[in-house]
């Protein structure tokens, strides 16, 4: 056959890759050959609407009924991919029964040999356990840090007070490090792409997605899929920059969809580049299926899932004037923020994925500017309304609250007792139903808990308390709620103070000078403040328990970065994790004792440190008086033969010694009247 290809009068390249076999053709006869060839030509065009595809060659082989289709014009391999698929997917039944197939796979078949032979069983090697960190004996959570050229992964042993060290990599990456969702695996981006780093010490490299020149990443929840993102300045200074989206799957390493664009394409609400782009452009549905992604468009809010990588029912959902969106923690629920927009009134919508039905509407009047905030289980939904006083000189917030699990999305509004007090922070509970806000205009703002449900009003906001004058700008609740801290940052210096929910007490107050960043760690046991290099002086972090108290400090030039390596849920059901809740005195006599055992042991270590600084002392004086002994003869001659060294055996003598430095004389004159 390919003897036939090269033949001068075809003129083809023989090129396994783009040649198609029609198999179990009717025999023809040699009359009808001709005939028989075009109708296979109109036929295979008309199915396949292959624009810039030659078919050169349209041979029957009649000795093996074959019908040979040859491309002259490939450009694009990608592009004959696709195209060889759909004429292979070609329903020729239609005409008669064929079945095509690429010659690259013929190929493969004829290799075939005649006689079966067992395959060879090669031995199996067990990869690294990428969860093996889980299984800590005890018990300790892992950060990552990056300090100058150097990227390190720790545990944090509060018992010793002192990090354990993991890894240490220099030049590990060239821009920063980011921990997937799950802590599965460790990102990190360089100028040809990402990669991605997990094990049990090793840190080996898994997978690497090549994007040159990448700024940003994003993981999907469940760490299937991987989004990163560049962008390129234009030829033309006119010209807007060029964005570049690629969607890998993160275990092959596969490029699954890319966006390409300009950067006003991708500009929030399709500003044409006014707002500029937020990271992440797409957002994620909650959950570890992956099932749906979404961006923002110019009057459109496109949703795509991930079986097919397409919109859901090849088209957006088109929403006029569409400012902001969100997912919600858990569902593929969608809320939609639409400002005002002439008489229009602005509204918040929830859509539910996939059917893209609206569930709920709340219009708006007045409104200044929206914020969307989930509860981390999706019970609940706040939004943070600005909105116009009727002078329009003024403004005023307040909240429309949504309770999405409940029967018709009941919808409550909370305004404060001081309507004029500007919002400064906003924060719910981690799997509760309280939240806490910092309002107020004074140098020293007041802080207020509030909840969703309370023993004498299940379905109605109520406010709990409202402690005075606190210096604080930022919230950051415990992962599993009931305590929280109240920061002071940035103009604040780092005021810390520990508050307890539940008690509606404070547990401490203290300070981390300068203080930039605030993480609790994926227990709720410990919380880590730092002072990255966005200061020249003070960099380091320190560790902290739940209650306050300040576990170990440690200093780091050049400081970058500091993440606690995130957990996957609890595999405990709810209403085991309430049982040992309830029982946990019991469970806790077993760690009480280890503690013991390890403050034992530290007070153990402390006086071995004692005893060593001691014998150290001891052994640092011997040597002395021994090298004073074997000094004694010099002394003598330097005391003009006096023996004793005792100061009281001498005779104190003084002698005064007068010496004439120099002698001027000078007339003076004195003139009496």
């Amino acid at each position: 056959m390919m003897k036939i290809l090269r033949g001068g009068k075809l003129g083809i390249r023989p090129r396994f890759s783009n040649i198609i076999v029609v198999d179990h053709l009717p025999q023809v006869p040699q009359e009808n050959l001709i005939s028989w060839r075009a109708l296979f030509a109109r036929f295979t065009i008309k199915l396949v609407l292959l624009r810039k595809m030659v078919f050169g060659c349209l041979l029957i082989l009649q000795p093996i009924k074959l019908l040979v289709i040859a491309s002259l014009s490939i450009i694009h391999l990608r592009k004959l991919s696709l195209r060889r698929e759909k004429l292979m997917d070609i329903s020729w039944i239609s005409l008669i029964s064929s079945p095509s197939t690429c010659l690259m796979r013929l190929r493969s078949l004829w290799r075939v040999p005649d006689e079966w032979a067992p395959p060879e069983t090669k031995p199996y090697t067990p990869t690294e356990n990428l969860h093996q960190w889980l299984t800590d004996a005890k018990a300790r959570d892992q950060f990552v840090i990056r300090a100058s050229q150097d990227t390190e992964v720790l545990w944090n042993d509060a018992r010793q007070m002192k990090p354990d060290p993991v890894y240490k990599r220099t030049f590990w990456t060239e821009s920063f490090v980011q921990w997937s969702p799950l802590g599965t695996y460790l990102a990190t981006v360089h100028r040809q792409g990402a990669a991605v780093w997990g094990g049990a010490s090793t840190f080996n490299r898994i997978q690497r997605y090549a994007h040159p020149m990448v700024k940003f990443i994003d993981f999907s929840p469940g760490e299937n899929y991987l989004v990163t993102y560049s962008s390129h300045e234009p030829s033309n200074p006119r010209d807007t920059h060029r964005v570049a989206i690629n969607i890998f799957d993160v275990r092959t390493g596969k490029v699954r969809r890319d966006f390409k664009g300009s950067a006003d394409d991708f500009a929030v609400g399709g500003t044409g580049g006014l707002t500029g782009v937020n990271w992440p452009i797409f957002k994620w549905a909650g959950g570890k299926d992956d099932k749906y992604f979404a961006r923002i468009g110019k009057n459109v809010v496109s949703v795509y899932e991930t079986e097919t990588f397409s919109l859901i029912d090849k088209k957006s959902i088109k929403v006029e004037n569409v400012m902001d969106f969100s997912w919600s923690p858990t569902n593929p629920i969608l809320a939609l923020f639409v400002p005002e927009f002439g008489n229009q009134p602005a509204k918040v919508s929830l859509y539910q994925i996939p059917s893209k039905v609206e569930i709920r509407q709340k219009n708006l009047f007045s409104v200044s500017d929206c914020k969307m905030y989930w509860q981390s289980n999706g019970d609940y939904l706040a939004v943070k309304v600005d909105r116009y006083t009727k002078t329009k000189k003024s403004k005023y917030t307040g909240f429309e609250l949504f309770r999405i699990k409940e029967r018709d999305i009941p919808i409550e509004v909370l305004e404060l007792e001081n309507k004029n007090d500007k919002i400064i922070a906003f924060a719910w509970e981690p799997k509760g139903h309280r939240f806490a806000v910092i309002h107020g205009d004074n140098p020293r703002p007041d802080v207020s808990f509030y909840s969703m449900k309370t023993a004498h009003h299940t379905s109605r906001v109520s406010k709990l308390t409202t402690v005075k004058g606190k210096q604080a700008n930022a919230l950051y609740w415990s992962p599993g709620g009931r305590y929280i801290i109240l920061a002071g940052l940035k103009g604040f210096n780092g005021q810390l103070e520990f508050y307890n929910v539940d008690e509606l007490e404070t547990m401490a107050t203290t300070e981390h000078f300068m203080c930039t960043d605030i993480e609790w760690d994926p227990t709720g046991r410990y919380v880590a403040t730092a002072v990255t290099s966005v200061h020249e002086m003070e960099n380091g972090f320190n560790i902290w328990s739940f209650n306050g108290k300040l576990l170990y400090r440690i200093p780091k030039d050049h400081f970058f970065q500091f993440i606690w390596r995130p957990r996957p849920p609890s595999l405990l059901t709810p209403e085991k994790e309430e049982e040992i809740a309830k029982n946990l005195k019991k469970y806790s006599k077993k760690y009480e004792a280890e503690d013991q055992d390890v403050s034992m042991l530290l007070s153990e270590q402390d006086r071995e440190k004692r005893r060593l600084l001691k014998e150290e002392w001891s052994s640092w004086v011997t040597k002395w008086k021994k090298y004073h002994e074997e000094e004694k003869l010099e002394r003598e001659k330097l005391r003009d033969g006096e023996v004793s060294d005792e100061e009281e055996e001498y005779e104190a003598k003084e002698v005064e010694i007068e010496e004439v430095v120099g002698v001027e004389e000078e007339i003076v004159s004195f003139d009496f009247e």
